[in-house]
């Protein structure tokens, strides 16, 4: 695997996150393949197929502090044209009482080449156990 593919993973995931914490259902929509599938806490153990599940999500974002997200432990596997990119999300945001806090949720994410460019095809997504 070369380092370049890997560090384009890695900014691919990390704009992923960007639009999901700015609300920008654009640049979300475009890194996704439509057929994307996920399992995520706001999907109760169901497994959600589509854009539509997550298109409601964005919808609500509005006139609040956007939180940050950070990547840690990141880890990269390429298989091809299927990479698997696996890191612990550390969320920063304001909550409503003014007060900063961080969450943290452990997450993987399956990115497909598809006609020359990633398309994010599936993730993972687990509130974190650690304390």
């Amino acid at each position: 695997m070369s380092n370049e593919v890997e560090a384009e993973l890695i900014a691919k995931s990390q704009q992923l996150l960007d639009a999901i914490a700015q609300g920008d259902w654009g640049t979300y929509a475009e890194l996704c393949d439509p057929t994307l599938t996920a399992f995520e806490p706001e999907a109760l153990g169901r497994l959600v197929h589509g854009l539509d599940f997550h298109a409601f999500y964005f919808k609500l974002s509005g006139g609040q502090v956007k939180p940050q997200n950070t990547m840690s432990d990141i880890h990269v596997r390429v298989l091809g044209d299927v990479a698997i990119v696996s890191y612990y999300r550390l969320t920063q945001f304001v909550g409503g009482d003014g007060n900063p806090g961080t969450r943290g949720t452990e997450e993987t994410r399956v990115w497909h080449r598809q006609e020359g460019r990633w398309r994010h095809v599936h993730f993972h997504r687990s509130p974190s156990q650690k304390s």
